[in-house]
């Protein structure tokens, strides 16, 4: 495949890249994820701690995150303790807000859905668009199983695999390639959240629930508790944040333009010297 910046000027086919199935998922995944997270955030603000194992308690400490206030010669300080270190996070977390007004969260109002305290509507927003993703990814692996997307975009080959080191070096140098498949980091990428992280994320917050437990008791054993659970659900929504941040700053430094062009319309301008079908445009 020809890189983009070997031919100054020249222009690539526009090619039909995304189905109108994967446009579609694409941004009801992004809707469910924002309320998703601002409102898991908004229940993780009633106990702002986790634990590894079946329970916590009060004889004993098995928290490996915790995140609160108190007092000082100074006044209220926020503080997390993570693995057992601690770090001042006044301003941010435990301790947000003006010094007239200080808000005792753990995550601020500005990052909540609701953004004062209400668990209980944060609880049915949260169930709402958790269920609505769960059937959308329904929806997006019988779609992409029967048009090809996860085999030819998803799934890494061995070849991919083999072509990794390279494909790190180019992006390091920014010399991005755009074809008709995706590139090996990017279905690394993606294999990695549709296949790992998404289930992940799904499995955990149906053990958290009590129906769940009574319906499939192996899941508790699966995770490890219901405690260890939400602290895999949390460190997995994570991970998905960091992923989306990186995947922000890839679709900038591949061309923003071009890349919504291509999951709003499905039309997507290849690199020059990209083969061209049957109804490709110049």
């Amino acid at each position: 495949m020809t890189d983009t910046k070997s031919l100054p000027g020249s222009r690539g086919p526009l090619i039909y890249r995304q189905s109108i199935w994967t446009r579609v998922t694409h941004w009801v995944w992004a809707i469910c994820l924002f309320f998703l997270l601002l409102t898991g955030l908004q229940i993780f603000n009633a106990h702002p701690a986790l634990y590894i194992g079946q329970q916590s308690g009060f004889e004993f400490d098995n928290s490996i995150l915790s995140i609160g206030a108190f007092n000082s010669d100074a006044g209220p300080r926020g503080r997390t303790t993570v693995l057992g270190q601690s770090f001042d996070t006044t301003g941010v977390l435990g301790v947000s807000g003006s010094a007239e007004r200080p808000s005792f969260t753990a995550f601020p109002g500005a990052v909540t859905i609701p953004s004062y305290r209400d668990l209980g509507t944060g609880r049915v927003v949260h169930f709402f668009f958790a269920w609505m993703f769960v059937a959308t990814m329904l929806i997006w692996f019988v779609a992409s199983f029967i048009n090809g997307h996860l085999r030819r975009d998803v799934v890494p080959r061995p070849a991919d695999i083999g072509a990794i080191p390279r494909d790190v070096a180019d992006h390091a140098r920014l010399r991005l390639k755009h074809g008709r498949s995706y590139g090996p980091l990017q279905k690394l990428a993606y294999f990695t959240v549709f296949f790992v992280l998404f289930p992940l994320i799904i499995m955990t917050g149906l053990t958290m629930s009590p129906g769940i437990n009574a319906a499939a008791p192996w899941m508790l054993d699966l995770f490890g508790g219901r405690q260890t659970a939400r602290t895999v659900h949390f460190i997995v929504m994570l991970l998905l944040v960091t992923f989306f941040v990186v995947h922000i700053v890839m679709v900038v430094a591949a061309g923003p333009l071009n890349e919504l062009r291509s999951m709003i319309t499905g039309w997507y301008r290849a690199s020059p010297g990209t083969p061209t079908t049957q109804g490709d445009k110049p």
